[in-house]
Order: C-alpha cells, then sequence, then structure tokens
C-alpha cells in the first residue's frame, strides 16, 4: 500500500446546477444548490484515500464554520490532518460552481488560507513527506511552499507528482527540477510547452519538451479520449471509458489521486495504474459534485 501526502488546497465549494450557463447580464433561477468538500488538493486527498491508501495532507483552513466543516468532513475519510494549519486572520478557501444540464462547469475561486500556508510550516511537517511514497501538489497555494515540499521529497528519495493546474505562464524552474511526474492538461501542456496538442504526434512532442526541464515521467489528460503518457521510452494513449458525464468537477483529481493509489515508485506500471484512474474518473463524471461524486476502491473492481 502506498502512502501519500498532498500539499495543497482546501475548499468549501458551493455548487448550483442550471439548466444552461447565464449569459451575462442574464438572471435565470437555478434548479439546485448545495455544499461539499472541494479544492484540488483535498480533492486528490479523497480520491486516493478511497483507493485505500494512507493519505497526509498539508495545508491550512481559516477560524471559520467553512473550516470546521471542511476539517470534519476530511477526518471523517480517515485522511491525516495533523499537517493542516487554522489560519486565524484568513477565510477558509471557497469556490463557486456552476454546473449546466450538459455537464460543464464554471468556477470561481476565493483561496483564502490555501495561499497563507508558508514553506516554514511545510519545514514542520517534514516527516509526513519523508514517510511517503508520493508527494503531489498542484497550483492553488503558494508555489514557495510547493518547492519546499518536492526538494524535501527529493532529498529523501521520494516521488514527485506535479498537476499543474490551474495553468501558469511561468512555472519556476526551481519547482520543475525537483518534480519527477507531471500530469497537465491539453490546455496546460499548451501554456506549458508552447505546443498545441491535437494528436498522438504532437502529444509526444510536447512530453519530449517536458522531459527536457528534467521531468520523468509525463501524463497528458486529454478529456473524453483518456491520458497519453510517456516514460523511460514507453508512450502511448490509454482511452478513457465512455459514459454519459452529468458534472465533470473533480474528474483530473480523481484521476491523479486514484492512479497514485496503486503506482510503483518507479513507474512500471504506469499503464495499469492510468486505467484504474481512468475508471474512477469516469464515476465521478456520472455523478454531481467534487468530493461526494469520488468513488471507492469497491465500486472499481
Amino acid at each position: 500500500m502506498n502512502t501519500i501526502t498532498i500539499i495543497g488546497s482546501i475548499n468549501l465549494d458551493r455548487t448550483i446546477r442550471v439548466k444552461q450557463m447565464p449569459k451575462p447580464g442574464e438572471t435565470m433561477h437555478t434548479k439546485e444548490i448545495f455544499s461539499a468538500g472541494g479544492g484540488k488538493g483535498a480533492n486528490q486527498a479523497v480520491a486516493a484515500k478511497r483507493s485505500e491508501t494512507v493519505t497526509n495532507f498539508i495545508g491550512a483552513v481559516g477560524n471559520d464554520a467553512a473550516g470546521d466543516m471542511i476539517r470534519e468532513l476530511l477526518s471523517e475519510e480517515g485522511i491525516d490532518l495533523s499537517g493542516v494549519q487554522t489560519l486565524e486572520k484568513q477565510a477558509t478557501g471557497q469556490a463557486y460552481i456552476i454546473v449546466d444540464d450538459q455537464g460543464e462547469n464554471s468556477i470561481m475561486i476565493h483561496s483564502g488560507a490555501n495561499n497563507a500556508f508558508t514553506p516554514q510550516q511545510v519545514k514542520e511537517y517534514a516527516e509526513l513527506i519523508t514517510a511517503s511514497d508520493f508527494v503531489i501538489a498542484q497550483f492553488e497555494s503558494t508555489l514557495e511552499s510547493t518547492i519546499e515540499a518536492f526538494t524535501i521529497a527529493r532529498q529523501a528519495g521520494v516521488k514527485t507528482i506535479l498537476n499543474p493546474a490551474p495553468a501558469l505562464e511561468e512555472v519556476p524552474e526551481d519547482l520543475l527540477k525537483v518534480t519527477d511526474m507531471i500530469i497537465p492538461n491539453e490546455t496546460e501542456t499548451e501554456i506549458l510547452t508552447g505546443i498545441k496538442v491535437t494528436d498522438e504526434a504532437s502529444l509526444k512532442t510536447a512530453s519530449d519538451h517536458l522531459h527536457q526541464l528534467g521531468i520523468e515521467a509525463v501524463i497528458i489528460t486529454i478529456g473524453s479520449k483518456g491520458a497519453f503518457y510517456d516514460v523511460n521510452g514507453r508512450s502511448g494513449i490509454i482511452p478513457a471509458f465512455k459514459v454519459n458525464a452529468v458534472d465533470t468537477t473533480a474528474a483530473g483529481d480523481t484521476f491523479i489521486g486514484a492512479m497514485s493509489s496503486i503506482l510503483a515508485k518507479d513507474f512500471s506500471n504506469l499503464e495499469q495504474a492510468i486505467e484504474y484512474g481512468n475508471k474512477a474518473s469516469s464515476l465521478t463524471v456520472q455523478r454531481f459534485g467534487a468530493q461526494p461524486s469520488i468513488p471507492y476502491k469497491n465500486e472499481l473492481k
């Protein structure tokens, strides 16, 4: 069983369901509104934990009702929250999500405490990182803290997985040189490499560009088509499962958390791990909400 430490974002998601996306200036009635756990980091942690792996978290919430609620939700999952601080002068991260009847979403995020925890906090919980098989991060918290976590991991022989989302025009070289695996989608790949991915040849070209930055393993998620991978001379596309998607929120996070739960540290079973991640995310998109939609291991057998 893998041990995974995730550094990153914890949000309370407030989801609004509508028939169609509102146009500028348009007022419409909603079909449903509900709150649930979210944030890319927390989603990935829930996906890993529900695939029965030991899961730790490093991050922060505010001293407010949203923070209390999300702490309780993540504790109920069995995620180790000893590395999650409560910050007095920050609000807990929150996301406001609109989902239409086609399953498309539009998301607005208030980062709050996610952008307020520091490299010093990461150092305080270094033991969580050094005892792990993988450390996973995204771009919904401070880059300085992620670089600190990945540097500690690299020195301890712990593999690092970077999900470069939301996309940044400039990713610090200090972060890329301590990244073992990177998992962007098509849009993020183009922003990172300048290469528009349209087919398998352009996926390979973009992967080669990322390898040249010193990254050993590349996975590019390509939506309903599945995922392209390139590692140690092996590459190809693992197709997605064909399903009727109703809400794509947390699909990518589910893929990453579930895949990492069974991934070998030498990436020797990457194809099998990607297929497992694809299966998990295919269940997520058939349900509403972020964390409520993430499947358990017994659903994937």
